[in-house]
C-alpha cells in the first residue's frame, strides 16, 4: 500500500482508539518517523495530509530538510548531541528528547527564540534507552528555569517492544501521572501539557492511555533501509 492508504487506515485506528476512551480525534498528532525512508517518500506523507515529520539523526534530517524545508513541521525524536545542537536547532520545530543539562545548555546558548521540548523519560528502565529516571524528571524540569530558550511542553517515552497490553499501559499510564504532577506545578517554562508516546505496534493503547503525539514510521511510510539503516 502507499502512505495515502497506510495514512487513512491509522487515522481510522486513531478514531476508534479515541471514540473507547470519550477523546476528540483532534487531540492526536501524527508524527511519520521518516528516517527509514527517501526524501520523495517522506514528501508522500505530506500529500497525504502528515505534515509533522520526525528524523532521529542529524545527516537525514538535514537532506530531507533541505528539500522540504517549511512544507513540513519537523521534529527531532533521537538522541541529539550538544555538539550538533548548532546544525539542528534553527531549523527544527520540536524535540522530543530532551534529557540532560549540557544539552539544555547548549540549546540555551545557540537558539535564537524558544525551543518547544519534550523531556524524555525511560518509564521502563531499560539500558538500551535514552531518558531520565522518572524519580529525576521533576527536579531536572524545575532546574531548566535557568534556561529562557528551552520550553518544556511535554514528555516523551518508547515503551518496551512487548506483546503484553498490561505492560504498555502500565508504562503510559506512569507518562501521564507523571507529565500531570509536573503540570501541577503551574511552571512558566514548563507548561508540560503534551505526552509524546506510542508507535507503530503501540500507538492505540498510547491512544488510550492519553497520547497526544505519536510516532508512526514502519506502518505509515514503510522501511526502505535509506542511508544504509
Amino acid at each position: 500500500m502507499n502512505v495515502k492508504e497506510n495514512a487513512a487506515i491509522i487515522e481510522d485506528s486513531i478514531e476508534r482508539a479515541c471514540s473507547k476512551v470519550e477523546r476528540n480525534p483532534d487531540e492526536v498528532t501524527t508524527i511519520a518517523v521518516t528516517k527509514y525512508v527517501s526524501t520523495e517518500r517522506a514528501k508522500e506523507a505530506i500529500e497525504a495530509g502528515i505534515v509533522n515529520l520526525g528524523e532521529n539523526r542529524k545527516e537525514g534530517f538535514l537532506e530531507k530538510y533541505s528539500q522540504i524545508k517549511d512544507e513540513a513541521k519537523w521534529h527531532f525524536i533521537g538522541s541529539l548531541q550538544s555538539k550538533k545542537v548548532k546544525d539542528v536547532i534553527g531549523q527544527i520545530d520540536v524535540l522530543h528528547s530532551l534529557d540532560r543539562k549540557s544539552l539544555a545548555k547548549e540549546i540555551d546558548k545557540r537558539a535564537e527564540t524558544a525551543v518547544f521540548c519534550f523531556v524524555q523519560v525511560n518509564i521502563s528502565g531499560e539500558d538500551s534507552k535514552h531518558g531520565l529516571e522518572a524519580e529525576n524528571v521533576l527536579p531536572f524540569i524545575q532546574m531548566l528555569e535557568d534556561y529562557p530558550k528551552v520550553r518544556v511542553i511535554g514528555l516523551m517515552t518508547m515503551a518496551p517492544h512487548v506483546e503484553d497490553e498490561e505492560k504498555l499501559r502500565a508504562t503510559f499510564r506512569q507518562l501521564r501521572a507523571l507529565r500531570d504532577k509536573v503540570r501541577n506545578e503551574n511552571m512558566a517554562h514548563a507548561p508540560c501539557e503534551y505526552l509524546s508516546m506510542g508507535m507503530s505496534n503501540d500507538y492505540t493503547i498510547a491512544i488510550e492511555e492519553g497520547a497526544t503525539h505519536i510516532r508512526i514510521g514502519t506502518s505509515l511510510v514503510g522501511n526502505e533501509t535509506y542511508g544504509g539503516e
